[in-house]
């Protein structure tokens, strides 16, 4: 790992004479030569825990709520189930943070860090599996995940009935999410007859684990806390249960485009031999992640290009060159050979492809990019969404993280995760205006609101990097002035005091783990209100849809009568459409769609 943050969160790194000297009075010491110390210090120990534990707390956690038994359609059964989800993580959590306090005021440095190490991993994996079990007490009684059949899920179910009918994937949609879809429906569920049912599954497997993903991918780059730091919020934040493959593969490719990029500027300290593998999993990652869901790499390519033109060592010699090129042509070729039925299918039929979804964040100010509305947009309309803040619009939220940017880019220029993330914003950023300002003249949207994500996104990493760059530089300089004036008061800032600084803080994430992990999960609840079309319409379809035997679903609005929609096994998403070379615009109507879209609504 790089040293962009320090063993102890905050202080510099200890050598192993530090962290057996450095225990207060009272305190035990590990047993040198212990098994204990054997085991971690193997290379391969520590963040195979790390990725054991986060998987198994997301998943476990998950399958915990789906024994949670309430009514999902009353606003009290809801609520039940949130505060039973709550009471879960409470029980679990508090004595692992206990074990943590203990070990940063009373355990040997040693011990703490691997419980840091674990805790921080935990928590990421904690955050989306609180959401995930939300999702599955919305879900309770019904076999059908959000959505029942209709709108993208019922797309989703089309693609996979085709492929398991062998008529393969036409059009330009990545193919590996249903191709798994299709093969679940198949091991778990009877085909055809029940692709629904997996799509619940995955619906909640995949949900649960983005937390891990986000944490285990920064972990390439970063310490557990920083790690920790960036991936449970954005995963809470990001979070789309009803896709969330689309999403995880988001929060996935910053990093590891940071890792591809640290590999270039240090090309001339590898030999071919490594210059060729590390660019054969960088390409098969990248290649598999391509088919997993291919938005993001539109957004995220000119950033990089750019980026990767300026770190390409063109003055460090004749050495350094060949191993860069030999290490990008690798991943190039790589990715190309994995992708490849879908790099088909967009040079094939990319250019007819056309967007014309029109919702209401296509009726946002283009400058906004903090937050998200979605098509299932409830009571808000852009005259009430965004909130005005109080200077120039913009929310205290808002000043602050643009603080925690303007830090990070300050301090952290030549920091490669700086650069990633600074650069592919920009890309993104310029994409985004690019589409919108021709909205109106192609009559085309194109997709570009979904860079508000991939912005915010990067917002995020570099707010929580000029974080942890100014923990780092203001501890530095403060610990060498007091060094020169007043030595005694510089010893009282040690690794002891600043790893129960780090267990305090961890501390709060664990709570804003809960309180966002909550909040999320609130958002997909199953509406009733008439009329209004939120969140919880996709998780309401799922009880409106019938089940094997005919009837409605256990806690169904319809219980006990016969009018939940059949299920529809012949769902293919190909029923040709002819384009309509106009927008269409959602989430308006009347006299509105008049002004937002400049033509009267179709009857």
């Amino acid at each position: 790992m790089t040293d962009l943050a320090p063993n102890i969160v905050g202080a510099p790194a200890s050598t192993p004479d530090d962290a057996k000297g450095a225990s207060s009075a009272g305190t035990s010491t590990a047993r040198p030569g212990g098994r204990f110390d054997r085991w971690t210090e193997k290379r391969w120990f520590l963040p195979l825990g790390e990725v054991v534990v986060s998987v198994v707390v997301a998943l476990g956690f998950m399958l915990l709520c789906t024994h949670i038994e309430v009514n999902p359609v009353t606003r009290i059964g809801q609520v039940s189930g949130l505060a039973k989800i709550q009471q879960y993580a409470a029980l679990l959590g508090i004595p692992v943070l206990a074990v943590l306090l203990f070990l940063a005021y009373r355990g040997t440095l040693r011990y703490y860090q691997v419980a840091q190490r674990l805790v921080c991993a935990a928590l990421a994996g904690l955050a989306t599996g609180i959401v995930a079990g939300g999702i599955a007490v919305a879900l309770n009684g019904t076999p059908w995940g959000l959505g029942g059949q209709e709108g993208d899920p019922g797309n989703l179910m089309g693609m996979a009935n085709d492929m398991m009918r062998g008529k393969g994937l036409p059009g330009v949609y990545p193919p590996l999410f249903p191709a798994l879809l299709a093969l679940w429906a198949k091991a778990f569920h009877n085909g055809i007859a029940e692709v629904g049912y997996a799509l619940k599954d995955l619906q909640l497997i995949l949900s649960a684990l983005v937390g891990p993903m986000a944490y285990l991918a920064w972990r390439l780059l970063l310490r557990p806390f920083w790690a920790m730091a960036i991936a449970v919020p954005a995963s809470i934040v990001f979070l789309d249960p009803i896709r969330p493959y689309s999403h995880g593969s988001m929060l996935v490719l910053v990093p590891l485009l940071a890792a591809c990029f640290r590999e270039i500027r240090r090309a001339d300290e590898l030999s071919t031999r490594s210059a060729v593998l590390r660019g054969l999993g960088f390409g098969a990652v990248f290649g598999v992640m391509f088919l997993w869901y291919s938005g993001w790499y539109l957004w995220a390519a000119p950033g990089s290009f750019i980026l990767a033109l300026m770190l390409f060592p063109w003055r460090r010699g004749r050495v350094a060159i060949k191993r860069a090129l030999l290490f990008l042509g690798t991943i190039l070729v790589t990715a190309l050979v994995i992708g490849a039925p879908l790099v088909y299918q967009l040079v094939r039929l990319g250019a007819t492809t056309k967007d014309r979804y029109a919702y209401i964040n296509t009726y946002l100010d283009p400058a906004y990019v903090l937050g998200w509305a979605s098509d299932r947009a409830g009571d808000l309309t852009y005259h009430n969404f965004p909130v005005s803040g109080e200077l120039a619009g913009q929310t205290g939220f808002s000043v602050m993280l643009l603080l925690g940017v303007g830090i990070g880019v300050g301090l952290g220029l030549r920091n490669i995760v700086v650069r990633t993330a600074g650069f592919v914003l920009v890309g993104a950023w310029l994409l985004r205006f690019w589409f919108a300002s021709h909205m109106e003249h192609n009559q085309a949207v194109q997709l570009y609101p979904r860079t508000t994500w991939i912005i915010f996104y990067c917002l995020i990493i570099l707010a929580v990097l000029g974080l942890m760059l100014t923990y780092e530089r203001g501890f530095s300089w403060i610990r060498g002035t007091l060094q020169e004036v007043a030595p005694a008061r510089a010893a009282r800032i040690s690794p002891r005091a600043l790893s129960q600084l780090a267990a305090g803080l961890i501390c709060a994430i664990a709570l804003f783990t809960t309180m966002g992990g909550s909040w999320s999960a609130n958002r997909f609840m199953p509406s009733t209100r008439t009329g209004v079309e939120d969140l919880g319409l996709d998780a309401l379809r799922a009880h409106l849809q019938q089940v094997d035997n005919g009837k409605c679903p256990k806690y169904s609005p319809n219980k006990g009568k016969q009018d939940c929609r059949p299920v529809n096994m012949k769902l293919s998403e190909y029923t040709f459409v002819p384009d309509q070379p106009m927008l269409w615009c959602a989430n308006t109507g009347g006299k509105d769609h008049d002004l937002v879209c400049g033509r009267p609504q179709k009857k």
